[in-house]
């Protein structure tokens, strides 16, 4: 089992939605306008030096399968994505039980 972080800005929600929607991933914890920044990115801290939020979906798999599908699909959005600060980041971690 896996559980997965997507960070993501703000922006990008739709996009990511639809993607989610269409692996029938319908099991998340979404947290909305986080701030922060990521290695080497520009910042989302929500104010005017530093416009917009980030997003960040948790998601647990207990299907290695469908984590590799949903992986695949965030490397064709972010293939589109001209700004390496606006691409998805996932970050995987192992997860060893649900209750």
């Amino acid at each position: 089992m896996k559980l997965t972080f997507l960070v993501y800005h703000d922006v990008l929600d739709d996009r990511l939605s639809n993607v989610l929607k269409e692996l029938n991933i319908d099991f998340y914890t979404m947290w909305e306008d986080v701030k922060g920044s990521g290695h080497k990115t520009d910042a989302h801290l929500g104010n005017r030096p530093f416009p917009g939020f980030n997003f960040v979906r948790m998601i647990a798999f207990t299907e290695e399968e469908l984590l590799e599908k949903l992986i695949n699909k965030i490397n064709e959005l972010n293939s589109i994505v001209e700004r390496e600060d606006d691409k998805i980041r996932l970050f995987q971690v192992p997860l060893e039980r649900i209750i």
